[in-house]
């Protein structure tokens, strides 16, 4: 099987999150990545845990499969003539520094397109390369606080409250690799290599969709509503006499088949819930009947009734109940890696299938350089060279 990416190689310079989740993006459908390392540290996240496995970060273990690591002292005199040997034999170039730092390592866009005029080269940063703020370091929870998300997340009378997975990071990935592949095809087109930037504070506003939107057309500042959704009712988290579920009744369609199923029909002639415009505005009113209801079956029992008439509703999992519901096993997302000091380790695959060129894990997450020498050899460096360059210091 032919995978759409492999005869793409990227020099992935990028640690942490957002760039190691693009280029393992695009090493699931065939790129080569290979990824540069700080020797002796390596990617910051393989520091980040607990939990550890086999002394390995699950952390770095999730986001760096299909790749091939090299590590490299980047201050080093001899790091020049290896990065210039990459650079060649490379169609992307994938970084995350604080902009500037690429320029003083001697690799920034324009030193690699003298190298290889159609390189597409992408930078991921925290503000952009450009205005007040681009030289600024950033992590996810300091953008979704800068971008608005923190604003409209969290109960009403509570706190700010980050989103509890790193979502600045993980979409400015995501828009990365989108962005890549637009710049391959392009390529592929009319011979033009381009550099991308992107940035996790850019990524965050269009994250921020109709709450932007409504703000940029009225001017009102949106607050943050907890599980309530203020344009949608009912929509939002409720309690059952065993549990917490999900429900989300989107339209008066919806809104009928959800009081029949319940045997609630006379609330359908109530003038405050006659339309999603009054239930929204009458939302307390309408919980309070509705808690009455829901506090009468468990989770499942509720799910068994609304279900089957197309009320989207759902119990509120944790990560063992998810990896345990049949759905979620149906869909077949967890691979299992066979890992050189780990052993065998699972992690959730690639979220889309393809019928002619599936993503594939051909690769485990990379120890610390394994692949130094090989990698070394590939781009023209024979053994005695690369003696020299382990004598020097410059692979760590």
């Amino acid at each position: 099987m032919t995978l759409p990416l492999e005869n793409l190689r990227v020099l992935d310079m990028t640690r942490a999150l957002t760039g190691p989740y693009c280029t393992q993006m695009l090493g699931d459908m065939g790129a080569d990545i290979i990824k540069v390392e700080q020797p002796h540290v390596g990617d910051n996240s393989r520091a980040w845990g607990p939990p550890f496995v086999g002394g390995e970060s699950t952390y770095f273990l999730s986001i760096n499969r299909n790749k091939r690591s090299i590590t490299l002292d980047l201050r080093h005199p001899d790091c020049a003539e290896i990065m210039r040997a990459m650079v060649a034999q490379s169609d992307i170039v994938i970084e995350n520094f604080v902009p500037g730092h690429m320029q003083k390592y001697g690799f920034d866009y324009e030193a690699c397109t003298a190298i290889k005029p159609d390189i597409i080269y992408c930078s991921i940063s925290g503000f952009g390369q450009t205005g007040p703020d681009h030289g600024r370091a950033a992590y996810d929870q300091v953008i979704q606080g800068l971008g608005g998300i923190m604003s409209v997340t969290g109960h009403a009378d509570g706190d700010p409250m980050r989103v509890g997975i790193a979502l600045s990071d993980l979409m400015s990935g995501m828009n990365a690799a989108y962005a890549i592949l637009a710049a391959v095809i392009h390529r592929m087109r009319t011979g033009i290599g381009q550099y991308i930037d992107t940035s996790l504070l850019s990524g965050q506003l269009a994250m921020m969709s109709y709450h932007a939107a409504g703000y940029l057309a009225t001017g009102h500042v949106p607050q943050r509503t907890g599980n309530h959704n203020p344009e949608i009712a009912p929509y939002g988290v409720y309690q059952a006499k065993d549990g917490w579920f999900n429900l989300a009744v989107g339209t008066n369609v919806l809104w009928q088949r959800f009081l029949e199923a319940l045997g609630a029909s006379a609330l359908a002639d109530d003038p405050r819930f006659v339309s999603n415009h009054e239930r929204s505005l009458h939302y307390r009113e309408m919980n309070a009947e509705l808690n009455q209801i829901f506090m009468q079956y468990t989770v499942r029992e509720l799910q068994d009734k609304l279900i089957p008439a197309g009320v989207p509703i759902g119990e509120i999992h944790d990560m063992a109940s998810v990896f345990a519901d049949p759905q979620v096993k149906a869909l077949d997302e967890v691979v299992t890696i066979a890992h050189p000091t780990v052993g065998d380790i699972r992690v959730v695959g690639a979220p889309y299938r393809l019928t002619e060129t599936p993503a594939t894990v051909r690769h485990h997450p990379p120890l610390l350089g394994e692949q130094t020498d090989e990698i070394l050899a590939e781009i023209g460096f024979d053994a005695a060279r690369i003696a020299a360059f382990h004598a020097s210091g410059v692979l760590g």
